[in-house]
């Protein structure tokens, strides 16, 4: 799977509040319009809870 640009996911998760679950950063992926491709990187990381968007993008980077 390519590797999202920083930016991209930064917009994807505006508007999210920590600590937040792996299915409300979906939601709110979804909401904010990102592509499927994301949303779906997104709803394959391995951890469950994120305190916070520097998690969320190690996360999706390190996959």
């Amino acid at each position: 799977m390519a590797q999202p640009n920083p930016i991209d996911l930064q917009k994807a998760l505006k508007g999210v509040e920590y600590p937040s679950s792996r299915d409300e950063l979906v939601k709110k992926a979804k909401d904010n319009g990102a592509d499927k491709g994301l949303v779906d990187q997104i709803s394959q990381l391995k951890e469950n809870s994120f305190d916070g968007p520097d998690k969320v993008q190690k996360a999706v980077f390190d996959q």
